[in-house]
């Protein structure tokens, strides 16, 4: 399926990330702490409630992300909550929530078939290589990337592989007070 066919169908596959300045979404150990460090206020930005931001959460109907992204988000106290969330891995691995479901085998099965069948707005959250497999599948029709105001200097890269160059149009940019800055992305269809 295309991405013009899953649209007319109506799911989204959005690729949500939080990158540093210079493009890491990772320190080199996995550590993801620096996301947490209060700055300096953007007085121009803007803020959301937490009411905006469960209101928000509440659109997701599934996320989709890797093996080591999953185990994170375990140590970091499941930020999914009851969302349907399906965990992509070759690994053999398990979990006392009902919300969760493991896959191994072919991403456009795992889409076409699995996904677009319940879901429509779905989100993939990481890790780097999985995110990067969907794209060189053409398999994500929006990219949110939020870029944080830090430097890493080194660790993981979003866009670390040998992806082919591909136009998107920009649907909007949002500056918060936190300093922050949000893009989103389109994919643009033939």
């Amino acid at each position: 399926m295309s991405r013009s066919e899953g649209n007319a169908k109506g799911r989204t596959i959005t690729l949500h990330m939080v990158s540093s300045l210079d493009g890491f979404i990772a320190k080199k150990d996995n550590s993801v702490s620096w996301l947490n460090d209060d700055g300096p206020v953007y007085e121009a930005g803007i803020s959301i409630s937490a009411e905006e931001a469960a209101a928000f959460i509440k659109t997701i109907d599934c996320y989709v992300l890797g093996s080591r992204t999953y185990e994170h988000a375990l140590e970091l106290g499941w930020p999914y909550g009851d969302t349907p969330v399906v965990v992509v891995s070759s690994r053999e691995l398990s979990s006392t929530r009902k919300s969760v479901e493991f896959y191994s085998g072919d991403l456009r099965t795992l889409v076409d078939v699995k996904l677009a069948a319940r879901y429509r707005n779905i989100w993939l959250v990481g890790g780097a290589m999985l995110c990067q497999r969907f794209l060189e599948l053409s398999l994500v029709d929006e990219i949110v990337l939020t870029i944080a105001p830090v430097l890493l200097g080194e660790g993981l890269r979003l866009f670390g592989g040998s992806l082919a160059e591909e136009r998107w149009r920009l649907k909007n940019v949002a500056a918060y007070k936190n300093g922050f800055v949000e893009m989103s992305y389109r994919a643009v269809t033939a």
